[in-house]
């Protein structure tokens, strides 16, 4: 996933405002507004900060070189607004706790999934089903024969 893209669901995840990631960061409202819609060239310890702010690790990954890059699906907006429900927040700690995730860093991968399984704007009431499918799936979960 992107870097702005990622950063965008960490925050939405989480439900925070520009704003309250900037001064937790010491950045700029506008210098993260940027980042997250694909714009600048953020320092290392840019990043970091943010990550931290985020209660997420900073890690770098590399890809091999000619290897065929999938382009991340954008966040709905209904996506968005599902990772700001209390109810996402409170699913996604106890998936972490399950699975013993931090749950910061696992809100911002579940909603860059749901957003490229879907393939588009749903409902919200959609978005809660496949979130309590996960859920179940989780914390039931087939036994091996």
């Amino acid at each position: 996933m992107d870097l702005g893209r990622q950063l965008r669901a960490l925050r939405a995840a989480s439900g925070r405002t520009l704003a309250s990631v900037a001064a937790e960061a010491g950045l700029s409202v506008p210098y993260i507004a940027n980042l997250e819609n694909g714009r600048g060239n953020p320092t290392v310890d840019a990043i970091d900060r943010l990550a931290r702010a985020h209660g997420a690790t900073l890690m770098l990954h590399l890809e091999p070189a000619g290897g065929a890059a999938v382009e991340p699906a954008a966040l709905p907006a209904s996506l968005v607004r599902l990772g700001r429900t209390p109810r996402f927040r409170r699913d996604v700690q106890t998936i972490a706790e399950a699975t013993g995730e931090n749950s910061a860093e696992l809100a911002g991968r579940l909603l860059g999934s749901l957003a490229g399984l879907a393939g588009r704007d749903l409902a919200e009431p959609d978005w809660f089903r496949l979130l309590d499918a996960l859920l179940l799936v989780t914390l039931h979960p087939h036994p091996a024969k």
